[in-house]
């Protein structure tokens, strides 16, 4: 760790943006040198939780009372009560992604969110400290438009281009999490987010010790980014003049000429017709996500199987 005389990337880190923790291990945030705004995890992080010794009399317990539901019921409670025994460990929000199988059913996505939000409240955990994560597919975030209006928070996820994330402005998303690598996976890039001006960084559990471990250098640091203003975005400041230049390069889009999708278009029309079109259009996109969702679906799969044994244990 960093000597405590001298503060470390992650506490300067804290200064300059929200950071959220990857993973929803309670004894891990627990052990956290700051505490953290927001809690995410996927299909991943739950099928590891749902396999942890620690949780073996919820999943036990979960199945025996749910007699005669189906398995993603199941899931679904344990889910909320493994997120909820965290909530007192960070400041922010709990989130919960929706069935990953049925990115591409609105219908689906609904109910599966609708659900986590009836466990959440027979949970005792209100809406201002729980959010759903939503795959940004054209049929995704047309239920995320449904579930704002119904007061249910959202974040539009699997997302990697600009497209996917206006179309989530017109659903109305709480938030979205843009990503390429999936993570951060150095402290560079993690310290390079704030003097983007992001609003916060969702970090594992890996890249969290490596910046709580490094001490801070302002000498060495690129840039230092600015202090949280109180409102996100308020009053966004010009991107860093070393970091400008990223703006007009885009290494995966041959022949790019630096131009922005059209904010009139509306990319949920039709199901998401015109958000489809783009996703389809775009190579790195469309694979990115498709590689995104096939491995939360095989998270998921491996959950299904772990409490379907169960339920047949205690049948």
């Amino acid at each position: 760790m960093a000597a405590a005389t001298q503060k470390s990337c992650l506490q300067k880190l804290e200064e300059m943006l929200d950071v959220d923790v990857d993973d929803m291990d309670a004894d891990y945030i627990r052990s956290m040198p700051i505490k953290p705004h927001d809690q995410t995890s996927n299909q991943a992080f739950v099928d590891v939780a749902l396999a942890q010794e620690s949780n073996k009399d919820l999943v036990f317990q979960v199945a025996t009372e749910m007699k005669g539901s189906d398995w993603l019921a199941v899931y679904t409670r344990i889910a909320v009560l493994m997120c909820k025994k965290n909530l007192d460990l960070i400041s922010g929000r709990v989130l919960l992604q929706t069935s990953p199988s049925k990115a591409y059913d609105t219908a689906a996505t609904l109910a599966h969110a609708r659900l986590y939000d009836a466990e959440f409240t027979r949970a005792g955990v209100p809406r201002d400290r729980f959010c759903i994560k939503i795959p940004s597919t054209g049929p995704g975030l047309n239920a995320a438009k449904v579930l704002q209006g119904e007061g249910i928070s959202t974040l539009g996820t699997a997302l990697f281009s600009v497209v996917q994330a206006v179309a989530c402005s017109q659903a109305g998303c709480l938030s979205i999490s843009p990503y390429f690598n999936g993570h951060f996976i150095s402290v560079e890039e993690a310290m390079a987010a704030a003097e983007m001006g992001c609003q916060s960084a969702t970090l594992s559990r890996e890249i969290l010790t490596k910046l709580a471990e490094t001490p801070y250098d302002a000498n060495t640091q690129p840039g230092e980014g600015r202090p949280k203003p109180p409102h996100a975005y308020n009053a966004p400041e010009p991107l860093p003049a070393r970091l400008q230049p990223l703006l007009k390069h885009d290494p995966l889009t041959e022949g790019w000429d630096g131009s922005s999708p059209s904010t009139d278009v509306d990319y949920l029309a039709d199901g998401g017709a015109a958000l489809q079109a783009a996703i389809e259009a775009d190579p790195a996109t469309q694979k990115r996500v498709r590689d995104a969702l096939e491995f939360f679906v095989d998270a998921e799969e491996r959950s299904r199987k772990r409490i379907e044994t169960v339920m047949a244990a205690v049948a």
